[in-house]
């Protein structure tokens, strides 16, 4: 994972930089992305936004993350997204 963009034009042309709440270690959810301070891998946020789940339920059953947070794991997947595999 690269650590951040610098850079990250969000829907409203607002600069979003949100990525540093996100964070790698191999001693923390077994390497799995998580949210900085919290042992809650980014798969387990995008996987309540997928099953349609709002902000408030999500924080009222995380009560250690905030609304930026979530938005953070949205940024992280739009950044992995945008990965190309290239041919050699």
């Amino acid at each position: 994972m690269r650590e951040k963009r610098k850079k990250y034009e969000g829907g409203r042309g607002m600069e979003v930089t949100k990525l540093n709440r996100i964070k790698v270690d191999p001693e923390i959810c077994g390497g799995e992305p998580h949210i900085s301070g919290t042992r809650i891998p980014v798969y387990i946020i995008l996987s309540h936004l997928a099953i349609g789940e709002d902000y408030d339920t999500i924080l009222k059953n995380f009560p250690r993350i905030t609304r930026e947070d979530i938005l953070a794991c949205l940024e992280y997947a739009a950044y992995l997204a945008t990965e190309k595999i290239v041919a050699l």
